[in-house]
């Protein structure tokens, strides 16, 4: 009899952890954009590949004569300017062997990306570039707690006209730039973080709740963005089915799965498709 108890207390405590997971962890602020421009399809990092570099104001023209969409990134200098840039170092794109938080936004403008004539561009060159031709898709970059990115892209974003959504891995990003501001159509990017570090990466307890998109109740997504290959994931049919999020979908690299997102009424972020 004491068993039966037990099991019954153990069962009641797992159901009461679920409902709460689905009533208030996982669900999402779930709208959609008042700018319907929003909903298209996004190039990733810009249009960029055959001599033209990812996140650089050519790929950001290209983009734009295409009528594309564009997803690019965003993180600050050692002096505080908003960068685009992707990586948090610098070798991959520049060869430079250091982080790009290490350097100055006049030193970070000064260097060349993957050997061409393209240079690092501030957002504030982005935005003045694009000037409200297409929407922008901002990711907010950030590994940690630290918010200070959140006031200068709003800063930033307060003074341009054109359409655009923001991004993030990061909850607590997305939930310090909602009380910047406040109105904006923000996205959570989503990948299994636990499946991903299979192997020799290092898993932690923080990885199992990001992977359950547990922290969408601080960063209330109005849609998620999901890589491909974790579009029938719980949390995510939970979030973009059962709460009906808006769906974007990452990266997308070939002409069947650009049609396979359209049919499922997805938003694609794309890059290098013939």
């Amino acid at each position: 009899m004491a068993i039966l108890i037990v099991l019954a207390s153990v069962l009641a405590a797992l159901l009461l952890l679920f409902f709460l997971y689905l009533l208030f962890f996982v669900r999402p602020r779930a709208k959609q954009p008042t700018d319907t421009r929003l909903l298209c399809d996004y190039a990733h990092r810009g249009l960029h590949g055959g001599g033209v570099p990812e996140n650089s104001l050519a790929a950001f023209e290209k983009a734009c004569a295409a009528g594309f969409g564009i997803e690019l990134d965003v993180q600050l200098s050692r002096d505080g300017e908003v960068m685009v840039f992707h990586d948090y170092t610098l070798v991959r794109m520049t060869g430079v062997e250091k982080k790009l938080c290490e350097l100055t936004a006049e030193e970070l403008g000064a260097l060349h990306l993957a050997e061409t004539d393209e240079k690092i561009p501030t957002l504030r060159e982005v935005l003045s570039l694009v000037d409200g031709r297409v929407p922008l898709l901002v990711e907010l970059k950030g590994e940690n707690g630290n918010t200070a990115l959140c006031p200068k892209v709003a800063e930033l974003l307060r003074e341009y006209r054109g359409p655009y959504c923001i991004e993030s891995f990061n909850p607590l990003l997305l939930r310090a730039m909602r009380r910047e501001m406040p109105d904006v159509f923000y996205g959570l990017l989503y990948t299994n973080l636990w499946r991903e570090k299979k192997g020799n990466k290092k898993r932690s307890a923080l990885d199992v709740l990001l992977s359950a998109m547990v922290f969408n109740f601080l960063a209330k997504p109005n849609f998620i963005a999901y890589k491909e290959s974790y579009r029938e994931e719980l949390c995510v049919r939970l979030a973009t089915k059962f709460y009906r999020a808006p769906r974007f979908v990452w990266t997308v690299r070939s002409k069947e799965n650009m049609e396979l997102a359209h049919r499922r009424s997805e938003h694609p972020i794309f890059e290098k498709i013939e």
